[in-house]
Formats: C-alpha cells, structure tokens, sequence
C-alpha cells in the first residue's frame, strides 16, 4: 500500500476531498411546486417606504358601501407604521408608528350611539412586552388618527412578541369586538376591546397554545370561529363561544390540501348568500389555497401572475371583501402582500374576486 504524502496535511492545506465530504450536511429537499390557475393582478399600491428589507406585511379592507370605489385599504410597513391607500394604489395616508405586523379593521358602535372605523394591529416594537395599537379611520377623509398602543397581558408574564393580529364581532355585552394576537411561539391572546375613561383598551381574557410559531389568523363572524395559521403545520379552527378554547386542524400542510409552508396569511370571502371560502397563503409555493367553509373541502388553488402587473411571491399577508367596490372590483376585491417586487421595495397587488372565482370555477 503506498504511503500518503504527509505534506498534504501540512497547516494551511485543503484536505482530501473524501475526507471533506463526510462534513458536508446534506441539504433540504427542494419544496413541492404545486398546480394552480393564473389570475393577474388588476392594481398595486405604491411600495412602502422601507426599501432592501422585508417590510410589506398585512393589509386590511375597509369597503366604502356609499361609494364603493373610494373603499380604502389599510396596511403595515413593519418597519415603520401603518399606510391607507386608495383602490388606485396611491397612498392616502401614513403614520409611523414603530413594528407593526398585522392588522386587522371593523366598524364598532360606541356607547354613545356613534360608529366608528376601529382599526388594530400587533406592536411588536418591544420584543418582550406584546401590545395592541388602536386606530381610527377617517373614511370620507381616508385619514387614520392613532388612539394608543397598550400593552394586554397579566402582570408578571414571560417575554413574548406580538406577531399575527385580527378581530372579531363582540360575544358579550359591553364590547366594542374582541382581539386576538398571536405570539410568535403559537400562543394565541385573546383580549376584549372595552371603553374606559373615554379610550378603548383592550383586556386580556384567555388563551390557546400551538404547538410551534404561529402568526396568521382570521375571524369568521358568521359561526363565530377564529382560524390560526401554524406555519410548518396546519390551519386550525377553534370555536370561540366553547367555555375553553382548543384547536382542531382543518387543513394540513401537503399536496392534498395544497399548501406548502410556510402557511401565512388567513382571509374569508363569504358573500350575501352566506357561501364562504377560507383563503391561505401558500407562501412555499407563492400561490393561494381556497377551501369552503360549508364542507371544509380543498376549493381550488391560483397563483397572482399574468397581465401588466408583476406577480407576487413569498405573500404574508392576504385580505378579502366580497361585495361591489365599483367597475374593476365588481364582486369583490382581494389584496396580497408581494414579498419580491424589485427593484422597489415590497407593496400589495389588488385582484378581481370576479377574476378568482370565475378563474377557479366556484359557484
């Protein structure tokens, strides 16, 4: 047997190639890239104004019903506060308001008799103390006015971050609606939003653990169930007037409900006729899954692409209104988050729920 050259393993030497490869860890299967149906994008909002990061999160609808095509669109630079851009995409309005990731909006009555577009999102400005920040929309004006960010949970809690946000109709009397934010290790908050001292607050009342990180969320006002997105898992419902909250998956990461993880933002399009979808973001595979909330069966999946306007990928947040928002959005309008909209920065494209639901033959 011949004798290796010791030289070769003199200081500073590369070292055979054999011996290399026992310390290279093998690399992660490439995701799955599933099927879906192209739907273009008829509209984008102007981009937010973090650049070279990611930044763009989660939009929320606000439709105008006397005048539909002057609804407005709510959504987060995470960097930096909160936007409201008209259906053009043009910006109405911005207010720094420090890490806001989520967001979610609904009309409330106010004790006195008055209405009033209440907006929330998740502050995670402060990695260890989670908050909610509280808005007031301006609808004719499309002017936000912001009404405090406060901090929810127990005194004496562990650290936690705020990460996914969204609100629900009021269950008892004396609401305003109900809030809940998710913390990024999957626990899901639940807060009342009360009036107190001429403010609205939020006040903590229960809680339901995923079993890893967690964000998306929506509520389903119709049956009173609220729908959690656990990234790497499944999508979970849980009925919000059990005594005790607990989770039940409804879909699962893989082919057959297609989704491809992460899963991301959380939507419902339910229309005047009480039929329902639930629409995710497959952001693995830059599409969006529909599932009818009747049967809870797989509805279909499409993909943003096609058209004048570029297509979208890595989406977190999605939102969906079904209803007229004027001649382009007739039956409804549906908005994502575009995670790659070089050479600018991150902005939301604006389909066509006609587009969709025609694109995806739902009845």
């Amino acid at each position: 047997m011949r004798m290796m050259d010791i030289r070769l393993f003199r200081p500073g030497a590369l070292l055979p190639a054999v011996l290399l490869a026992g310390c290279v860890t093998a690399s992660k299967p490439p995701k799955p890239y599933l099927p879906a149906t192209e739907v273009p994008a008829l509209a984008e909002t102007d981009p937010v104004g973090t650049g070279n990061a990611d930044a763009a999160d989660d939009p929320a609808i606000w439709r105008n019903a006397a005048d539909p095509a002057a609804s407005l669109i709510v959504a987060t630079d995470k960097k930096a506060g909160l936007y409201v851009y008209g259906l053009d995409g043009k910006v109405r309005d911005f207010v720094p308001a420090g890490a806001l990731n989520n967001t979610d909006l609904r009309t409330v009555r106010m004790a006195d008799g008055s209405s009033r577009i209440l907006v929330g999102a998740s502050d995670r400005t402060d990695k260890a103390e989670p908050r909610i920040a509280l808005f007031s929309l301006d609808g004719a004006r499309a002017k936000l006015t912001g009404l405090g960010s406060d901090s929810f949970l127990p005194a004496g809690h562990a650290p936690a971050e705020a990460y996914g946000f969204c609100m629900g109709a009021p269950l008892a009397a004396g609401e305003l609606a109900r809030a809940y934010v998710v913390l990024k290790d999957g626990t899901v908050m639940e807060s009342r939003l009360v009036e107190r001292d001429g403010a609205i607050v939020p006040e903590y009342l229960r809680k339901v653990k995923f079993a890893t990180q967690s964000e998306g969320c929506v509520v389903d006002d119709a049956t009173h169930t609220l729908y959690v997105a656990e990234e790497d898992v499944a999508i979970w419902r849980v009925a919000l007037k059990a005594p005790v909250l607990a989770g039940e998956a409804v879909a699962h990461v893989g082919e057959a409900d297609g989704l491809v993880d992460d899963i991301e933002g959380l939507a419902i399009a339910r229309d005047a006729g009480g039929r329902g979808w639930l629409i995710a973001s497959s952001q693995g595979d830059n599409a969006y899954a529909l599932f009818d909330l009747g049967t809870g069966k797989f509805a279909g999946r499409f993909r943003i692409n096609g058209g004048a306007i570029d297509g979208t990928s890595d989406t977190d947040g999605i939102e969906a209104v079904i209803g007229d928002f004027g001649p382009q959005f007739p039956e409804g309008l549906f908005v994502a988050q575009d995670g790659d909209n070089a050479p600018q920065a991150q902005n939301f494209k604006l389909l066509s729920w006609r587009e969709i639901r025609e694109a995806l033959g739902l009845r």
